[in-house]
């Protein structure tokens, strides 16, 4: 597969390797892996990124090459570098600093083996017992025409200039951002038209993830209940949403918060109807709102999770367990409707202020104060 960045890979082997640049690309999984997982590079702010696989490949190779196995070295008989040290690591890379640790034990070299199934290696080799943990060289030292070729310096500087475009994406993002903040009085349709264009379905997950709860914020903050303890003490209170953190965060299922009512939210992004279950299931079956990222109607949301339900647990009983806990499906058309609700008050520069402000601490844009 080719795209926009396989253009920067073969220039980075070019420089590296010459006139052997395609025979390497086309006898490595490891680049050929590489290049699918960097296909947004070019699509700016609003595509998914895929740090979390290419940085466990990055830390361990980096790791390789400041041992020095790159030029010489018996890496067989390397120790292996410590998780601790790793995830570290890979915290402190562009866009790293939220990153779980699913990549390196699993989920880089599951996906790997997606791809090429019939690969005879791994990338990753771990020892659980220790915590050690390897790149396979059989993968980054390649026979190509005869001659083993290393393609650990050109892993590493792949892999950057990805995380470079991306930033760059990103940085002018906000840049737009902030200049419709700067103009917000004189041209709020430009305003209302940015927003709407980060609630499709292609978009960066987290992008949509911010969005939507800038958007909820400001909808429910219009919205007043009556609550006290006793009767005396009844104040009007407005609803208020709360994030519970960073976007794609291992949190169990809960991204907002509502005070004072105590509803639970989770964004999501998938069709597979069993991820809403065991999100269910994190909470004990407590009552969820899923805010869905797909133009399809809420009422076929609806039944698709309830047929969900069918199929897997077959029980009416369980069946209507299940479907009672989600307390409401919010969809891409909820969130523009919302929008047009919050334009009507004039409260869209709140909107687009939250967003600047949540994706500055999302990217690690700015230090969070």
């Amino acid at each position: 597969m080719k795209h926009s960045f396989t253009e920067k890979i073969f220039e980075i082997l070019n420089n590296q390797f010459g006139d052997e640049a395609e025979a390497i690309f086309n006898n490595s999984e490891l680049l050929k892996y590489i290049n699918q997982k960097t296909v947004s590079a070019h699509k700016g702010s609003k595509a998914r990124g895929s740090f979390g696989n290419l940085y466990a490949i990055y830390v361990l190779v980096e790791d390789y090459i400041k041992e020095g196995f790159n030029k010489q070295g018996d890496y067989s008989k390397y120790g292996g570098a410590k998780f601790s040290s790793l995830f570290k690591r890979q915290r402190e890379l562009p866009f790293g600093a939220r990153l779980q640790n699913h990549a390196l034990n699993q989920r880089m070299n599951q996906e790997f083996r997606k791809y090429f199934p019939t690969c005879d290696y791994i990338p990753i080799i771990r020892v659980v017992e220790t915590k050690r943990y390897w790149i396979n060289t059989n993968l980054i030292e390649i026979n190509v025409n005869k001659n083993t070729v290393n393609l650990a310096q050109a892993i590493i500087e792949i892999i950057d200039a990805y995380a470079t475009s991306k930033r760059s994406a990103f940085e002018s993002f906000i840049e737009t951002c902030e200049r419709l903040k700067d103009i917000e009085n004189e041209e709020p349709d430009e305003i209302k038209t940015f927003i709407l264009g980060l609630l499709e379905p292609n978009i960066d997950a987290r992008i949509f993830e911010i969005v939507s709860y800038s958007i909820l914020k400001a909808i429910y903050n219009d919205q007043t209940v009556f609550f006290g303890f006793t009767e005396e003490t009844i104040e009007p209170e407005n609803l208020k949403l709360y994030k519970t953190g960073r976007t794609n965060a291992n949190d169990g299922g809960i991204d907002f918060v509502m005070k004072p009512l105590g509803r639970f939210f989770q964004v999501t992004e998938t069709t597979d109807v069993k991820k809403y279950f065991l999100d269910i299931d994190k909470l004990e079956k407590f009552p969820i709102t899923f805010v869905i990222k797909s133009t399809e109607t809420v009422e076929k949301l609806t039944a698709r999770i309830k047929d969900g339900a069918k199929q897997q647990y077959s029980v009416d009983a369980i069946v209507d367990k299940y479907v009672s806990c989600i307390e409401e499906i919010i969809n891409i058309e909820k969130l523009k409707d919302s929008l047009e609700i919050i334009e009507g008050k004039g409260n869209i520069p709140s909107v687009l202020s939250e967003i600047i402000k949540q994706s500055k601490v999302e990217f690690n844009y700015e230090v969070e104060e």
